[in-house]
């Protein structure tokens, strides 16, 4: 018995007294509250706190402004002691390109704060910080953003940036905007009294409206609606006989991008031209400044999906297998960590998008990327169901007390009179109620860990010096990749996409190289070596390294000792590595 009490004791005392890391708990030297959204001056405030409370990891730069002079805020994580950013495969990470779209701005910063404060604390954190760098830009459309959270919105609405737009072609700019007649902070719908009407509200709870029109009653006579539908909240400003089809902006930053651009008749919301918008240039031209950024992550919202793609079906052909392999791959341990999401192709899945931000990324540079739709309505029940009506205002019910639904009330409206306003607030669905933000963005976040985890990390795996006789020498040195990301996609490499690989023999004095090249199969013979024409000393590599895939390179040195030297490899979107040949010698292998 009493040893029984000392084992027990000894076990609490253990449990009680275990590390904080043992809980899967994190200390940071910041406390910030994942439980809430920020608009742009307290998501500038967040920036900077972390910034300052993690010199060493994170570094505050000013990417450009918006269209109304907004700062878009980019933060760059690296460990400078492990090399610049500019000197590893980084990681691209952005959010909220649309304005409506504003949990993506809360999983970007969730991610700076969880690897800057991770970082010593997490095996597996600190090894990806210290070999890869990361960019960060919380919000790519800060106006768009703080527009929607301070202003009256639907869920779906300034989607867009505010520039004013022409969107109707009448001539005139964003002259017919909704407007929140009822003063309720949203953009509600309109209902209208009508014996005529095709809709009518449900007995046992008024804020439900159905449609009737044509259905057959309980009574086996055919119904006829009481309401008419007139659309979302506002007033007709310009007297075209049309509510709210001219607002704020109108065009999609989504759809600016040089990869399969489209004017605006085919495309509808792209600008005139590609990087038509100071924060869409303001990206590209950071991009286009980095060729080691060698993945990219969009956060979107919402539907729950992994996107890749070709945004169009006439771009499938430009993505090579191998490269759909790695997508797929990816995806694959997405859906594992991501409840109810979806690995999705964007044309043939979702839509086509003409001038996608993530198809640039694929398409115009070879970086392998996704779009992620944050949030899914299946996470409302929890069981893999979407709710109906019913089914959702019994969750807005119970679980948030009502908050995301406006009460119908009525409203002189100037053109029809009395009126409903009223419906689901522009909280109703998109976003994640604030409760559930932090396990979101956590889930997001890690599915982003894992793309980036699989950036290219290259080895040397077998370096090895020949005595062919006569004075000559054969080196070899196998090189692997032990990650899921090429060195060199495949589709860069077929467009020629960026710089090659490059592999560098440099020998000591007295020596000189003769011949060199790659050996197929990984094959050691010395005749079965492809020997370049020009250069051999410094071998362009342009598949570069696969997954799982070595590539041997051989050279044929000239020197009356064994040669010695050093062997780099360098690659844009892969730290360089380099090795030492040895002194010692091995037979040649029979022919």
């Amino acid at each position: 018995m009493k040893k029984t009490f000392a084992l027990v004791i000894t076990v609490l005392a253990a449990l009680f007294n275990s590390p904080v890391s043992a809980q899967q708990q994190i200390d940071s030297r910041v406390d910030i509250a994942w439980n809430r959204y920020y608009d742009f001056d307290q998501m500038t405030d967040v920036i900077k706190k972390l910034v300052d409370a993690y010199p060493e990891l994170l570094t505050l730069h000013e990417l450009g402004r918006s269209d109304l002079g907004r700062e878009m805020w980019l933060v760059v994580l690296n460990n400078p002691e492990t090399g610049a950013d500019d000197t590893k495969p980084a990681m691209w990470v952005d959010g909220n390109v649309h304005g409506n779209e504003i949990q993506a701005t809360e999983t970007v910063l969730y991610s700076i704060w969880y690897l800057a404060s991770a970082y010593g604390q997490v095996p597996r954190i600190t090894e990806l910080v210290d070999r890869t760098s990361w960019y960060f830009v919380p919000s790519v459309n800060p106006d768009g953003r703080d527009g929607w959270l301070k202003g009256a919105h639907t869920p779906h609405s300034n989607r867009t940036g505010l520039r004013p737009t022409d969107n109707d072609r009448d001539g005139l700019l964003d002259e017919d905007p909704p407007e929140d007649l009822n003063g309720d902070g949203s953009i509600g719908q309109m209902w209208k009294k009508d014996p005529h009407g095709d809709w009518v509200r449900d007995e046992e709870d008024p804020r439900i409206f159905r449609r009737v029109d044509g259905e057959i009653g309980p009574d086996g006579r055919m119904r006829h609606g009481e309401w008419t539908s007139l659309g979302s909240e506002g007033i007709d400003n310009d007297g075209d006989g049309r509510i709210n089809e001219d607002g704020v902006g109108g065009y999609d930053m989504n759809r600016d991008w040089p990869s399969d651009w489209q004017p605006p008749h085919v495309q509808r919301g792209a600008g005139d031209h590609p990087f038509t918008y100071p924060e869409t240039r303001s990206v590209g031209e950071f991009i286009h400044a980095h060729p080691n950024i060698a993945a990219g992550q969009s956060y979107h919202n919402a539907g729950g999906m992994i996107l890749r793609g070709p945004g169009a079906s006439y771009r499938e052909r430009d993505y090579p297998r191998s490269d759909v392999r790695t997508y797929e791959a990816i995806q694959d341990a997405g859906v594992e960590m991501l409840p109810f999401y979806d690995k999705m192709v964007i044309y043939k899945d979702l839509y086509s998008v003409h001038g996608g931000f993530v198809n640039w990324l694929a398409e115009g540079l070879g970086v392998i990327s996704f779009t992620n739709e944050l949030w899914s309505d299946k996470r409302i029940l929890q069981n893999g169901d979407t709710p109906d009506q019913e089914g959702r205002l019994r969750f807005e019910d119970r679980v948030l007390f009502g908050q995301t639904f406006d009460e119908f009330t009525e409203f002189d409206h100037p053109e029809h009179g009395q009126v409903l306003i009223g419906g689901g607030s522009k909280w109703w669905s998109r976003n994640p109620p604030p409760f559930m933000i932090e396990e979101e963005a956590h889930r997001n976040f890690a599915f982003t860990v894992f793309h980036a985890e699989q950036m290219p990390e290259l080895r040397f795996d077998r370096v090895e010096v020949v005595d062919l006789g006569d004075g000559l020498w054969q080196v070899d040195a196998t090189v692997l990749n032990d990650r899921l990301i090429p060195s060199r996609s495949a589709l860069a490499a077929q467009k020629r996409i960026g710089l090659p690989d490059f592999v560098l023999i440099e020998p000591d004095a007295d020596a000189t190289i003769i011949a060199g090249g790659t050996v197929p199969d990984d094959v050691r013979k010395p005749g079965l070596m492809n020997p370049v024409t020009k250069r051999p000393g410094r071998l362009a590599h342009d598949a570069g390294i696969s997954a799982r895939s070595p590539v041997r390179f051989r050279w044929i040195v000239s020197s009356e000792q064994a040669p010695s030297g050093t062997i780099r490899y360098q690659s844009e979107k892969a730290s360089g590595i380099k090795t030492a040949f040895p002194a010692e010698t091995t037979p040649p292998d029979p022919i």
